[in-house]
């Protein structure tokens, strides 16, 4: 990349500012710093130091001081009297919010994870779901609306579906999502599952399910999307034989295929999808209390064939504590791994069609009198480490062996029903109080 080692000079607000086009050019070609360079990275004519002319900027001068030095030294130092919400809104407008995030933020390690902020106020007791998104903010389901946040917490439109209660929420980027409800999605017609504008809560686009050349109502429940090709994955009911997974392409919002549910699969009430981009396979899992038996499949669509599978039915089970009450597959281990009710970890192998179920205590933290209405624990896999909520806190596993290493918890909320992690922050959803708790990664100490 070719650099000129010409002087720049910014009017920011009436403060004038002197640096180089090196380090403008480090704000990256998209961003609006970026626009001062030609196609081969030199700056363009009338902005160099052969030039009188200043460049001004009607925005804030101690912002814009704060991530100039940013673009300088890669540290990201903010002043007590500038609000972190005015530097953000600043470092939107100039396109340099990733510089921010990656400056504030480590590489995520869970045993390193910090609590910085708890949100309340949008989860009075029947919170369904918490979806991170891939910008760092999230969103949160409970009963028939979705609040979503950007990545400093700040709230966009809250999507309602006029009574109809939301089934799960998925991200199809970071200005998209999906939300699956029951058979109407509100006052938008047929459908169970729709398109939204994270920014305006305008509804884009209504998937529906066909069968035999008719539009069919249906309800939409798991959800699942595959970006590699472009496709999301829902289970469905329908009122007649539209029982099974649905496929729609992300691009046109056209149903592509369906996987219809056979005798003694169970697929349309699927309480979870994966999809798996190794193997370009679907985890599907339909877990206690929804049925008394457990099933858990990998769905292949390419030849429309179950190429994995394993119930809980005749296996001898005597108490709840060995009912599966999640599931994830780790691809890299070949391994599919369930939980119990008391965080005992189980796991399968996946090159054994129907494999037994191994069950390892070693891992379990919550011993004695359980709470009173605790929630089901849930499973999450990110950057080769494992996590499990049980009650009011978040284990982390790590290692070949899946060893316990660190535990998260407040001091506050209750029990966790749902967590999710994403863009570099873990998001974790509590029943009994009307909060979500962020946590992430501090950056490493400098030297």
């Amino acid at each position: 990349m070719k650099i000129a080692e010409d002087r720049v000079r910014f009017n920011v607000g009436g403060r004038v500012f002197e640096t180089t086009s090196t380090t403008i050019a480090n704000a990256g070609r998209n961003s609006f710093l970026g626009a001062l360079f030609d196609e081969n990275w030199s700056l363009k004519p009338g902005y160099g130091a052969n030039s009188n002319r200043e460049l001004f900027l009607d925005r804030n001068p101690d912002c814009f001081s704060v991530l100039l030095d940013l673009l300088r030294t890669g540290d990201l130092n903010i002043p007590p009297h500038i609000p972190e919400r005015l530097l953000y809104r600043e470092a939107s407008f100039y396109g340099l919010l990733d510089h921010v995030r990656s400056a504030k933020w480590g590489a995520f390690d869970g045993n390193r994870l910090r609590h910085c902020r708890s949100v309340s106020g949008r989860a009075p007791g029947d919170g369904t779901a918490i979806r991170a998104g891939p910008d760092g903010g999230c969103c949160v389901a409970h009963g028939s609306v979705v609040h979503v946040y950007d990545w400093n917490m700040e709230e966009h439109p809250t999507l309602n579906l006029d009574y109809q209660r939301v089934n799960d929420v998925a991200w199809v980027d970071p200005e998209s999502l999906i939300i699956s409800a029951c058979e109407r999605l509100g006052r938008h017609g047929d459908g169970g599952m729709g398109l939204f504008s994270k920014s305006t809560g305008e509804l884009r686009y209504k998937f529906q399910v066909w069968h035999e050349n008719q539009a069919k109502s249906y309800t939409a429940g798991a959800l699942s999307i595959s970006n590699s090709d472009y496709r999301i994955f829902s289970s469905c009911k329908g009122r007649s034989n539209e029982y099974g997974i649905g496929v729609w392409d992300q691009v046109t919002g056209k149903q592509i295929d369906f996987f219809y549910e056979s005798p003694g699969w169970s697929l349309g009430d699927a309480d979870k999808l994966q999809w798996l981009n190794g193997s370009s396979c679907l985890l599907v899992a339909t877990l206690f209390p929804r049925k008394d038996n457990c099933y858990i499949s990998l769905l292949d669509f390419r030849d429309k064939s179950m190429v994995w599978s394993w119930s809980d039915i005749g296996a001898p089970v005597t108490v709840d504590e060995k009912r599966v009450r999640d599931a994830i597959a780790m691809e890299d281990s070949n391994a599919v791994c369930v939980v119990n009710e008391y965080e005992d970890l189980g796991f399968m192998d996946l090159r054994m069609n129907g494999g037994s179920l191994r069950w390892s205590s070693r891992s379990r933290l919550m011993k004695g009198k359980m709470a009173d209405e605790p929630c089901y624990p849930k499973l999450a896999l990110h950057d080769g480490q494992l996590f499990s909520s049980m009650d009011d806190c978040i284990s982390v596993f790590s290692g070949p062996d899946w060893i316990l290493t660190s535990r998260l918890r407040r001091t506050y909320g209750g029990s966790i029903c749902d967590f999710s992690i994403g863009g570099d922050r873990l998001f974790a959803l509590h029943s009994e109080e009307n909060v979500f708790d962020v946590w992430e990664t501090p950056p490493l100490p400098v030297l």
